[in-house]
């Protein structure tokens, strides 16, 4: 059997696909890795923020919260209460000046959660809107 010069060789069809496959895994790799950097969150200090101050049409309800997670209200003495004792309180005052503004004071320190638990509260108790206050921010 003796190949004939002449003759020529039947050209193979196909295409290697390994070269795509390392190339696929490599970027497989490459998004498994950044993705779960890409979710994490910026560490930001909310309190401050550049607005125009509000002039409200009457006095507001004012629900602060301190660093020790403690409730104060701006009705009658500035002692630390439980959260129910500003509700039933929320609730009287709304009942008689329902357009009267709701404002809520946290402290700065404070968890993000303790606020929204009050503005929650606050809400089911019958406050059509409530607010935050804030510091005015300095412009960067």
């Amino acid at each position: 059997m003796a190949i004939n010069p002449r003759q020529r060789r039947k050209l193979v069809a196909e295409i290697n696909v390994v070269p795509y496959i390392d190339v696929m895994l490599v970027l497989l790799i490459v998004f498994m890795i950044t993705a779960p950097m890409m979710m994490q969150g910026v560490k930001v200090d909310l309190p401050n923020a550049n607005s125009k101050t509000m002039e409200p049409p009457s006095e507001p309800l004012i629900i602060s919260i301190d660093k020790d997670g403690q409730y104060f209200i701006n009705i009658g003495d500035e002692t630390a209460k439980p959260l129910s004792e500003i509700i039933d309180l929320t609730k009287k005052v709304m009942n008689e000046a329902p357009d009267r503004p709701l404002l809520v004071r946290g402290d700065g320190s404070i968890e993000y959660a303790k606020v929204v638990q009050l503005m929650s509260a606050l809400e089911q108790s019958g406050a059509p809107s409530v607010g935050l206050v804030t510091q005015p921010g300095v412009n960067e």
